[in-house]
């Protein structure tokens, strides 16, 4: 059996002003290491099946897919023309970056690909950036088995689950005076310009108390993205004073 796993990553700095709130800050065109170093190679493959996959896996490459994110809207008025590419990356250079990069971070993070003509080749047939959404594992061994890949073309929206890292846990006074920190969400969802995708979203908890909160409105980041939520008042997460307390007894 296989699972679909999917965050839905560039280790860009920020700078936070008050406790508790992220503050966006960073050059707009300010490339992540893992772009700098990690141009995705990869070929096409014309065909498609089990067999077939079977087969690149034993070579040493991981079959793959490239298409605009608007072909998973669920109007068919919404979904535009599409530069959909069958491909295969290489096993090893998909690892270097995942160890690089991290997960969930992987899949919030925007990476060169180059489609060539063939492996070692030097004919480029499509290249821009794009957007990893999922990565299909092995239940059992935890191998890769298929990537699916969104282009992430300057002045497109993608909609990208942004993971939430907390900090300042080593100061937070509630957590010194035994409470716990009930993380009620690790992800939030937003419509993001490609050339503004955050790898992830910090959280700063050094200042909260037994019983303190943090919102979804309370996270600044950079004033193009649209948080894709109903209730923007939901808590993110909560100074409790037991581990037992449940997401729903902490107010949520």
């Amino acid at each position: 059996m296989a699972k679909w796993w999917r965050s839905g990553a560039h280790g860009l700095k920020t700078v936070v002003e008050n406790p508790g709130l992220q503050s966006w800050a960073w050059p707009p065109r300010l490339l992540s290491r893992a772009t700098l170093y990690h141009t995705i190679q990869a070929i096409p493959r014309e065909c498609c099946g089990s067999g077939v996959s079977v087969k690149d896996r034993a070579q040493g490459r991981i079959p793959a897919v490239v298409f605009s994110q608007s072909l998973l809207d669920k109007n068919p008025s919404n979904r535009s023309a599409s530069k959909k590419h069958l491909v295969t990356t290489e096993r090893k250079q998909i690892q270097a970056i995942l160890k690089s990069v991290q997960l969930p971070f992987f899949c919030s993070t925007t990476f060169p690909l180059q489609i060539r003509a063939g492996s070692g080749s030097s004919v480029l047939l499509e290249s821009g950036n794009v957007l990893p959404i999922k990565i299909h594992r092995d239940e059992e061994t935890g191998k890769i088995l298929n990537l699916v890949f969104v282009w992430a073309e300057d002045g497109s929206e993608l909609k990208v689950d942004v993971p939430v890292v907390f900090k300042g846990e080593d100061k937070c006074p509630g957590l010194k005076k035994g409470g716990y920190l009930n993380r009620i969400r690790t992800s939030l969802r937003y419509l993001c310009p490609a050339e503004h995708i955050p790898p992830k979203i910090e959280v700063d908890v050094s200042s909260l108390d037994i019983g303190d909160r943090i919102y979804m409105h309370d996270v600044q980041v950079h004033p193009s993205l649209k948080l894709l939520s109903k209730n923007e008042n939901m808590p993110m997460c909560k100074i409790v004073t037991t581990k037992l307390e449940s997401p729903e007894s902490a107010g949520v």
